[in-house]
């Protein structure tokens, strides 16, 4: 029996493959983030992967965190009055910088949306293939939230500084065919060609001297990781502060009942 039950692991010769099998949305939580960590370790530890696929279940890639599930609202009440209820998304960001310290190139199959931490951990891969369907959207300002996963600093490594405040501060959905242009995505193909083309490209780079992958994306990378988690501490600061504020339910409420939010500043 498989110790994973959020996620599918298969190998594929060289390369290992992931998918999220939450559908059709594909939220995530601690628990989710942990398994595709453990997964991406377990292929580091194996000689014969050189490569692995992110892919995911039904209509979205990853939608990111659920704020209108009603124990994660149980969480955010506690989070108002005790500080050490903000632990558990401390230690999703703990898992989360551990899929940046994997040794072995990503990619990620984009077939339907990635939107907030969804996007962060599409984010996460070396590559992106995805589709005119796809959307892609830092949706935390209207939450009333402050960006998380890491994408303060990841999302202006990959598009520009100019190109990331315009998805922060708009929270607008991108479509793939923008993502392609700006650089977020590096293939664009028919929706159902998505995962076929993600194998292709991580077989392409399986091809490739397994020591001579690992050695040339350490340098590539470099302190990656370690950017990444000086700004999930930042991002988790400042996400504790907003969290408790009238305009963050507001804006919960309102994306939950899609409707333009109230937003009061307080």
């Amino acid at each position: 029996m498989s110790k994973y039950t959020e996620i599918g692991v298969e190998k594929h010769g060289h390369v290992g493959l992931i998918e999220i099998r939450r559908p059709p949305l594909n939220f995530f939580d601690v628990t989710l983030i942990n398994q595709i960590a453990d997964a991406l370790e377990e292929f580091d530890r194996d000689i014969e992967i050189r490569a692995s696929v992110l892919a995911a279940q039904g209509k979205a890639f990853c939608a990111g965190a659920n704020f209108s599930d009603p124990a994660r609202q149980e969480q955010e009440a506690r989070a108002e009055s005790d500080p050490a209820a903000n632990l558990p998304i401390n230690h999703l960001y703990v898992q989360a910088v551990r899929i940046f310290r994997n040794k072995k190139p990503i990619v990620a199959a984009v077939h339907g949306a990635a939107i907030g931490g969804g996007l962060g951990l599409a984010v996460s891969a070396d590559f992106r293939v995805t589709c005119p369907e796809a959307r892609f959207s830092a949706n935390f300002t209207k939450l009333g939230f402050h960006p998380g996963f890491g994408l303060t600093f990841t999302l202006p490594e990959l598009i520009g500084k100019n190109n990331a405040e315009l998805m922060f501060y708009t929270s607008r959905r991108v479509t793939g065919e923008e993502a392609y242009r700006w650089g977020l995505a590096n293939v664009l193909v028919p929706q159902d060609q998505v995962r076929s083309e993600a194998m292709k490209l991580a077989q392409e780079i399986a091809e490739c001297s397994p020591l001579g992958l690992v050695s040339t994306r350490a340098t590539m990378r470099g302190d990656l990781a370690d950017r990444v988690l000086a700004a999930t501490n930042h991002e988790l600061v400042e996400q504790t502060k907003l969290r408790a504020t009238e305009d963050f339910k507001e804006g919960v409420k309102a994306t939950a009942e899609r409707r333009v939010a109230n937003f009061k500043g307080r």
